[in-house]
């Protein structure tokens, strides 16, 4: 008896993280790589040319970012559902389901929570992470007037400044956001200058004040 199998998109900016999940999707037998873009604009092309069962949608993409190219997909292509996936189980989460997201998934979980939850949307299912969804019930529960903390930042200087607040130093976010260690300077100081703060310890302070970290 053959196994029904799912057409999937991969969109991510980190050449190494994406081609991983491609690598990762070819030892199945049920889910099929049709394409992979680089950043948002390629990934809404893609997906309304190739109309896959499933996009895997990074949140941070250049050109376009992935709440935006997720709200363009779903609205060409309604039959297309899309995974979101980040480094964080930051308020992004709210965007991504108000853009149409069939699921949001951070980058952490495993290879197989990750594969179940690209099938469950396959499948018309809608999946989040446990700590996702807990969030996502307090976002609910808090009323529509929720505001993501930190506006004013980038949804990259967000991350940056999040994984500040874990107490990590700059090589390591650095490898972790797949950028240069100059970039990751280059981020603090925009983010000193945005939040209007002193130095390093004050944004670590204010961040964790507003639930970060």
């Amino acid at each position: 008896m053959s196994v029904a199998s799912f057409r999937v998109l991969v969109a991510d900016d980190h050449p190494l993280y994406r081609e991983g999940l491609v690598g990762l999707l070819g030892t199945t037998d049920d889910l099929v790589v049709v394409g992979q873009a680089a950043d948002g604009l390629e990934a809404v092309r893609l997906a309304t040319e190739l109309v896959p069962d499933v996009v895997v949608m990074d949140v941070t993409m250049p050109g376009l970012d992935g709440i935006e190219a997720t709200r363009r997909i779903v609205a060409a292509a309604p039959q297309v559902r899309v995974l979101v996936l980040s480094m964080l189980d930051d308020a992004s989460v709210a965007d991504a389901v108000g853009a149409g997201a069939r699921g949001y998934v951070v980058k952490s979980s495993t290879p197989d929570a990750t594969l179940a939850a690209i099938r469950s949307v396959a499948h018309g299912d809608i999946i989040f992470s446990t700590s996702l969804a807990a969030r996502l019930a307090a976002m609910v529960a808090g009323g529509a007037d929720r505001r993501t903390p930190f506006v004013e930042l980038t949804a990259r200087e967000r991350e940056a400044l999040a994984l500040l607040a874990k107490g990590w130093d700059n090589p390591r976010i650095a490898r972790q956001l797949g950028i240069a260690d100059k970039t990751v300077r280059n981020l603090v100081s925009i983010i000193l200058v945005k939040l209007q703060v002193a130095d390093r310890a004050a944004a670590i302070d204010k961040a964790r004040r507003a639930g970060l970290g």
